[in-house]
């Protein structure tokens, strides 16, 4: 899968391909014009509820992560539109998290890429 994922205050380059925002919230303080997002798929995005208690937390992570990977199997319209693109190119998956080892886009990427 040409699928990969960045920092939404990452500047965007013509190597992210299609870029798909897919958190629920749009990030803050960047403006629509700058983020250069290509589609946004906030229904892919963890639960507000999980979202909420997760918090960040990275020691909440292992618990997330398998909380998430369970929200995701209901996502399967989602993550087919997701694989589709990435058959045509790159696709950029777009977060807006600080730590960029304990997110949800780092656990949609590795579905992705099951």
């Amino acid at each position: 899968m040409n699928i990969q994922i960045k920092r939404a205050y990452e500047p965007a380059a013509p190597s992210d391909g299609f870029r798909i925002l897919i958190d629920r919230l749009w990030p803050r303080g960047l403006s629509k014009a700058k983020a250069h997002i290509d589609l946004w798929l906030k229904e892919i995005a963890p639960s507000p509820e999980l979202r909420t208690w997760f918090g960040h937390d990275p020691a909440k992570w292992k618990e997330f992560r398998s909380r998430y990977l369970a929200e995701l199997r209901e996502k399967r319209v989602e993550i087919d539109q997701i694989r589709e693109k990435a058959r045509d190119g790159v696709v950029t998956l777009v977060y807006a998290a600080k730590d960029e080892q304990h997110n949800d886009a780092v656990v949609l990427y590795e579905r992705l890429n099951r």
